[in-house]
């Protein structure tokens, strides 16, 4: 546990000095907050390791994921690996009985995602999932516009996101094309982008959807060798949320060029519209917004208040993930609960991707929860 004169001791799964979310992400937060040190790294070999340890001046290396879980000076563990990893170490590390942050999407099944949330409640400890639109201040602005009463009573909401889709790539990019890894534009994007919906507004009730993979081959850009795809690549959902309101949700992946994401939510008494050239998680949104008499949308700013980084800290994916690791460290060291996403939020959010694919392949609607 952080004390008031040592700070909160983070062990880093999956941080490479060339590449990856860790050493993208993860590494530019833990730096710019006082109140968290970096202490552990650890990879699948020894000498990338150390390597690691060594670029981000870290203490301790290892290449073997229970030592490090099991060490004394490391009270927080946190996992940037692939996603069909994700269930193996998380369950050691809370074995250890240590706080873990996992990023998302927590497993690379429900099933995982239920069992790791289980097994944190059980053993007492403090669970994040790496759902950073829920720390973004553009977010959190726009939800407290809802929950204010801006639109009134909720009628509609419609969201869409068309990222670039993905038809060449490295050879050791390609294990994302099969469905049963649990990383593709519907787990992921789709998972961000449809949490940032329900966040602001209300999480669905019931769905009806179609889902399906529409580039079926990737070229491996180093082999040239074809690869058949079967991760799915787009979705589209309507139903209706459990304020009443109907609601749409599309993520595409254009081969060409993305659009960027788009939620708007009409009520009653107004309409708000946020827009980014990426997903929630990570890129600020343009809020605008409109009430009964207006003439035109107005933009909307968001309070000093919703920033809880130093202002030196990396704008984008280094951004939206301190602003994780500040509240959930609040939280750890004895602050209110329900500062971040936990792994029963996550494991919530996997019951509404089931749901979408139950709703695809039966072409019934699926009632989403409970």
């Amino acid at each position: 546990m952080t004390t008031s004169t040592r700070p909160l001791r983070v062990g880093l799964i999956g941080v490479n000095v060339d590449y990856g979310w860790g050493s993208r992400a993860h590494v530019p937060a833990l730096e710019k907050l006082p109140e968290l040190a970096l202490t552990a790294v650890c990879t699948s070999r020894p000498e990338t390791a150390a390597a690691s340890a060594e670029r981000f001046n870290v203490p301790l290396s290892f290449h073997d994921h229970k030592a490090m879980v099991a060490h004394p000076d490391v009270d927080l563990v946190s996992i940037a690996v692939k996603v069909p990893y994700h269930h193996e170490l998380t369950m050691a590390a809370l074995e250890a009985g240590k706080h873990v942050y996992t990023e998302w999407p927590l497993g690379a099944t429900q099933a995982e995602a239920r069992e790791m949330a289980d097994t944190a409640r059980s053993r007492g400890v403090q669970t994040m999932v790496g759902l950073q639109g829920r720390c973004s201040p553009t977010v959190l602005k726009l939800r407290q516009l809802v929950r204010d009463g801006y639109v009134g009573e909720v009628l509609s909401a419609s969201m869409s996101a068309a990222s670039g889709g993905i038809t060449a790539r490295p050879a050791d990019g390609t294990w994302r094309a099969a469905k049963e890894a649990g990383a593709s534009a519907f787990t992921i994007t789709f998972g961000h982008c449809v949490d940032a919906l329900e966040f602001c507004v209300s999480p669905f009730a019931e769905v009806s959807a179609k889902v399906g993979t529409r580039i079926a081959t990737w070229d491996e850009t180093d082999t040239g060798r074809t690869v058949e795809v079967t991760a799915i690549d787009t979705i589209a959902v309507s139903g209706t949320l459990e304020n009443g309101a109907i609601a749409s949700a599309y993520v595409g992946s254009p081969p060409q060029h993305g659009t960027g994401f788009r939620l708007e939510i009409t009520g009653r008494d107004g309409v708000l519209l946020a827009t980014a050239a990426g997903g929630p998680n990570t890129n600020s949104l343009r809020i605008q917004g409109a009430r009964a008499g207006d003439d035109r949308m107005e933009d909307i700013t968001i309070e000093a208040g919703d920033v809880w980084t130093p202002d030196d800290v990396p704008q984008g994916a280094p951004f939206h993930v301190a602003q994780m690791y500040r509240r959930f460290g609040e939280q750890i060291a004895g602050g209110p609960s329900g500062l971040v996403p936990d792994f029963e939020e996550a494991a919530s959010l996997h019951q509404l991707l089931d749901a979408v694919e139950r709703a695809s392949e039966t072409g019934q609607r699926q009632r989403v929860r409970g």
